[in-house]
C-alpha cells in the first residue's frame, strides 16, 4: 500500500476531487472520531472527504492526558460495558493497529487505608486485568501487584513517607494524540479519501427535507467549494450543537464542553520510575511519564466560553499543584511549571448536573436524512465510533455496503515497525545518527521513519537537532511541512511535535528556525515567515497571560486577545 502525503499540492487536489463529482460519504471534523470515520468508511469501499475548519485534531484530540485506556474510575460506577469495550481497544491498539505509537506505561495507586482499601481497590485492578485477558488482547501488559510501603517509596521515592500505607502498581497505555490522529488523517487518505484541513463548512446543503452536500470554505487559500454527498457525518465534538444549528433542526441531544488541564514539568522534578494515579475529591489525579518529562492533570470543569482556545487560569494551576503536592516529598512550585494547555471534553448532557459524572458513553444520531452526528465517547474508543457512524450512514445509502475492516487495519508505520526497532542499532550506523535518536523517530513515525531519514540522507543538515528544542530533528520540520498537512508554525510547535509544552519559553527561541525550514515547502517569502513568527509569539503571550487570570472569564478574555493566524 502506498503512504500518503499531505502536502500542499495533495490539499488542492483533494479540496478539488471532492466539488468534481458526489462522494458516498464527507466526514467534518478533523478529530480522532472524524479522522476514524474517514478511515472506516474509505476501507469499505466508500468515496470519502474528510474536512476541518482548522488543523488535524486542532480541538480536543489534541489536548487530552494523551492515555490510551480502560477507564479504572468508569468500572467503580460498575460500567463494565464501557470498560470492556475500552480494554479491547487499548489491546487491540498495542498489538496490532499502532504499536509505533501507543505503548504500555506503569502507574502507581498510593493506598492510605489499611486493611479495606487493599482489598476494595485490589479487587478492582484484579477485575480490570481479567476484563482485559478476557477479551483476549491484554497479554501484552504486566500484570497488577501489591506493593508494600518501602517497596513503593523504591519505585516512587518522591512520594512522602506518610502519604500512603502500601501501593497498587497496574499498567494502561498511552500516545501522542496528535500525532496519532495525523497519521489517521494519512492512512485515510492511503486508502483512497480525499482530506482537507483549513476548510471549514460554513453551511449545508439541502434540497427539501435532505442534506446532500456543504459548503466548503478554503481558508487558505480563499474560495468556497460546494461538496456534494449521499451520507454526510457530522462528527465535530463540542462544536456539535453549532454544527447542527446550520441544519436548522434540534439535535436530539446536546453536547456539553467539560474543561481539563495539564501541567508538563520537566522529567528531573518528580523522582519515579512508575506513573502516579492519585483521588480527588471529585475525580483522580494522573501523573504520567512523558519523555523527559511529567505531564499532570486534570481537571474537571463546565465551560461555556471560547471553545477553540480554552484557557487555563491561575485557579486552575493552583489547584493541580495543590493535589500532587499533597504526596510529594519536594513540592512543585509554578517555576518548576514548563508548559500548560488545557482541552474540552465533549460530554453528552442530561445524564448528571456534575460534568465528572456525564456520560463517556457515544450516541449516533441521524437528526435529519442525509446527515448522521456522532458525539460523546472517549479517545480510546474512536474506532468503535467511527464504525457505529458509518454504519448508520450506510443505512442512506442505495447500495450494499461491506461491514468494518478497522479491527484489522494497522495505521501507517505500523507494518514493518518492530523489524526496524530490532535493527536500531544497524540504521543509526548506517545513518550516522546516535541511537537515541533513531529510538525517538521509529516511535513518532514508526516505518516511516525511512522517509525521515531520505531527508536527511538528501540534506545532513536536518539531522541536526533544533535549537532550543533538541529532542527534534530539523528533518522533522520540514517532514510536518511536507508529508503531514503542516499549513502554519503552530501547527508544528503545538502538534506535530510538543515543543509548545515541552520547553520553558514554550517554543519561541526556537520559532524563527522552525519557520525558515518550513518556508520553502509552502511557498513562505520573508515577509509571510515573519507574520507566522509573530502569530506564534503573540499566541504564546496571551495564553501565559491567561494563566495569570484568577477566574474562567478574565483567563478566556486573556487568551482571546490573540488572533488566528488565520481568523474563522
Amino acid at each position: 500500500m502506498r503512504t500518503a502525503t499531505l502536502g500542499p499540492a495533495e490539499r488542492a487536489e483533494s479540496l478539488a476531487a471532492m466539488a468534481e463529482r458526489e462522494l458516498d460519504l464527507l466526514v467534518v471534523g478533523g478529530g480522532v472520531v472524524g479522522a476514524g470515520t474517514a478511515l472506516d468508511a474509505a476501507t469499505r469501499g466508500l468515496s470519502t472527504g474528510l474536512v476541518e475548519a482548522r488543523d488535524w485534531a486542532s480541538g480536543t484530540s489534541s489536548r487530552s492526558s494523551k492515555l490510551i485506556h480502560g477507564g479504572l474510575r468508569y468500572l467503580e460506577m460498575l460500567d463494565f460495558v464501557l470498560v470492556r469495550e475500552a480494554l479491547k481497544e487499548r489491546g487491540l491498539l498495542l498489538e496490532r493497529l499502532a504499536p509505533h505509537l501507543v505503548k504500555p506505561v506503569p502507574f502507581l495507586y498510593p493506598l492510605q487505608h489499611k486493611g479495606w482499601e487493599r482489598l476494595y481497590a485490589g479487587s478492582g485492578v484484579a477485575l480490570y486485568d481479567a476484563m482485559s485477558m478476557a477479551r483476549g488482547h491484554g497479554r501484552g501488559l504486566p500484570v497488577h501487584r501489591h506493593l508494600t510501603r518501602r517497596h513503593a517509596l523504591r519505585v516512587a521515592p518522591a512520594l512522602r513517607k506518610d502519604a500512603l500505607v502500601g501501593a497498587l502498581q497496574y499498567y494502561d497505555a498511552q500516545m501522542d494524540d496528535a500525532r496519532y490522529v495525523a497519521t489517521l488523517v494519512r492512512t485515510a487518505a492511503a486508502y483512497g479519501a480525499k482530506v482537507a484541513n483549513r476548510a471549514r463548512v460554513t453551511a449545508f446543503v439541502r434540497e427539501g427535507e435532505r442534506v446532500v452536500g456543504a459548503r466548503v470554505q478554503d481558508v487558505e487559500a480563499g474560495g468556497e467549494y460546494e461538496v456534494r454527498a449521499k451520507q454526510i457525518v457530522n462528527a465535530t465534538g463540542v462544536w456539535t450543537d453549532d454544527t447542527q444549528s446550520m441544519v436548522g433542526e434540534r439535535g436530539q441531544f446536546h453536547v456539553r464542553a467539560s474543561k481539563g488541564i495539564h501541567l508538563v514539568v520537566p522529567k528531573d522534578r518528580i523522582h519515579s520510575s512508575t506513573g502516579l494515579i492519585l483521588r480527588t475529591e471529585k475525580s483522580v489525579l494522573f501523573v504520567i511519564p512523558w519523555g523527559r518529562h511529567w505531564i499532570i492533570g486534570t481537571t474537571d470543569t463546565d465551560w461555556d466560553l471560547d471553545k477553540a482556545h480554552p484557557a487555563a487560569s491561575s485557579a486552575d494551576i493552583d489547584y493541580l499543584l495543590e493535589h500532587v503536592n499533597s504526596v510529594l516529598a519536594v513540592p512543585l512550585s509554578r517555576d518548576d511549571v514548563e508548559g500548560v494547555y488545557a482541552g474540552l471534553r465533549p460530554l453528552l448532557a442530561g445524564e448528571s448536573d456534575a460534568t465528572s459524572k456525564l456520560s463517556r458513553e457515544h450516541t449516533v444520531a441521524h437528526p435529519v436524512p442525509g446527515l448522521v452526528v456522532v458525539a460523546g465517547g472517549k479517545y480510546t474508543t474512536y474506532r468503535v465510533m467511527a464504525k457505529d457512524a458509518v454504519d448508520a450512514a450506510v443505512h442512506g445509502l442505495d447500495m450494499r455496503v461491506a461491514e468494518c475492516v478497522t479491527e484489522d487495519i494497522p495505521l501507517l508505520g505500523a507494518e514493518g515497525y518492530r523489524a526496524l526497532w530490532n535493527a536500531r542499532a544497524r540504521i543509526a550506523a548506517r545513518t550516522g545518527l546516535h541511537v537515541v535518536r533513531v529510538e525517538h523517530l521509529l516511535n513518532r513515525y514508526g516505518a516511516l521513519a525511512e522517509e525521515v531519514l531520505e531527508l536527511i540522507t538528501a540534506n545532513p543538515a536536518l539531522g541536526e537537532p533544533l535549537h532550543s528544542a533538541d529532542d527534534y530533528l530539523r528533518a522533522e520540520v520540514v517532514y510536518a511541512a511536507s508529508h503531514e498537512g503542516a499549513r502554519h508554525l503552530d501547527d508544528v510547535l503545538t502538534r506535530r511535535t510538543r515543543i509548545s509544552i515541552e520547553t520553558f519559553d514554550r517554543g519561541t527561541r526556537c520559532a524563527h528556525e522552525a519557520a525558515e525550514l518550513m518556508a520553502p515547502v509552502l511557498g513562505w517569502d520573508q515577509d509571510h515567515i515573519e507574520r507566522e513568527i509573530e502569530h506564534y509569539r503573540k499566541r504564546v503571550e496571551a495564553e501565559r497571560e491567561s494563566q495569570r487570570q484568577p477566574d474562567d472569564l478574565t483567563a478566556d478574555a486573556a487568551r482571546l486577545g490573540a488572533p488566528d493566524i488565520v481568523p474563522l
